[in-house]
């Protein structure tokens, strides 16, 4: 068992699909809600596909979407009624387990749908989502392209198209005029849909999507880092409450005089005399290097910085100012969680709480916290 525990609050996972639920109702502008669906790809974002899956499908949550076929075979192992959509849509060779397993392939490409109709043609399976690109530039079929499938109308014959989505690329920044220009592009294209497609569900916003209002939500909402606690915008009060939070005990205290250095490169030195805590945790355990340079924990209520460079294992904090009673081999020291935000250790090693969470190893001991 390990000394690290990696807890994960699923009810605090469900109160942050609750948010975006109320985010989505309708009112007085519309008479229909935008349905939440749940982005649980890579391990759902590292947390635990399971779990986090059927806290959520408890929840009422009935759409999920995974990135690669092979994910949406894992989940379709715990949720067996759930609408499951693949990303990446569906390679060649994977065509039979996405029917034996009841997914769905978001096409994205010409060359993508000819091949999934010509397996719809063989099987009777045509069940499939289309993408469409109005400025991401990373998957999904031009305006052109779109318009060329609509005009085919031998497709109508072999696929159902359930889902036309779309991504935004800013909209983590609310005033940022891309997501006008997508927004207006996306309606523009739905606009000129033909008949087959005319019962097709509408897709373009994420979890920051979502709260930039009902002009965005259609009639579903792809929400993913939003539920596992990362703030959706980059300029803005994270709404989300805290879902995971790690905690490792005290290894060894030390006390180093002035004028002594810490860890690799002794890129830290001392400018007085300090008492020094070494803790089990390192980029091994997904704890970012670059995350230690400014980075802190807490100890109950204390903040405490890391020095030094954090090791494979290891990572070194001042514990000078806290309190000698207040410290002791075993103290548990939080690294993530209420006190210490992801966003804030991104913040620290420069990058997105999305490459946090994902980056987090199995070395840890997972304890899900869930009132059933």
């Amino acid at each position: 068992m390990s000394a690290t525990k990696l807890r994960l609050n699923l009810n605090h996972l469900v109160q942050n699909y609750q948010l975006f639920v109320e985010a989505a109702k309708a009112d007085g502008e519309r008479s229909s809600s935008s349905e939440i669906a749940a982005v649980v790809k890579a391990d759902a974002y590292g947390l635990g596909v399971g779990p986090v899956a059927q806290a959520l499908d408890n929840a009422g949550c009935s759409t999920f979407f995974v990135a690669h076929g092979f994910e949406g075979e894992a989940l379709r192992a715990h949720l067996a009624d759930a609408k499951i959509y693949v990303f990446h849509g569906c390679l060649e060779g994977e065509e039979e387990s996405f029917k034996l397993n009841r997914l769905i392939p978001v096409l994205h490409s010409l060359e993508g749908v000819k091949r999934w109709v010509k397996f719809a043609k063989s099987s009777s399976y045509g069940d499939c989502a289309l993408q469409v690109d109005t400025g991401m530039k990373r998957l999904g079929v031009s305006a052109d392209e779109f318009q060329a499938l609509c005009d085919d109308p031998t497709l109508s014959e072999e696929i159902k198209v359930h889902l036309i989505m779309s991504h935004l690329a800013c909209a983590d920044e609310q005033t940022h005029p891309k997501n006008k220009e997508q927004l207006e592009m996306f309606t523009e294209l739905m606009k000129g849909r033909p008949d087959w497609l005319a019962n097709a569900s509408l897709s373009l916003a994420n979890s920051a999507g979502t709260l930039l209002g009902h002009a965005f939500q259609f009639d579903v909402c792809r929400v993913g880092i939003g539920l596992y606690g990362g703030n959706p915008f980059s300029d803005q009060v994270n709404p989300c409450r805290s879902v995971v939070s790690v905690e490792t005990p005290i290894l060894q205290l030390s006390e180093i005089n002035k004028g002594e250095s810490v860890s690799y490169g002794a890129t830290w030195t001392a400018s007085k005399s300090s008492r020094i805590a070494t803790i089990g945790v390192g980029y091994a355990d997904g704890y970012l290097r670059l995350a230690g340079e400014g980075g802190v924990v807490a100890i109950d209520a204390h903040r405490a910085p890391i020095i030094g460079r954090v090791t494979m294992d290891l990572i070194m904090i001042d514990v000078t100012d806290i309190p000698e009673d207040q410290i002791r081999v075993g103290t548990m020291v939080e690294l993530m969680g209420e006190q210490i935000t992801v966003d804030e250790i991104a913040e620290h090693g420069r990058t997105i709480s999305y490459e946090v969470l994902t980056s987090l190893g199995q070395r840890y001991q997972r304890d899900y916290i869930f009132d059933h």
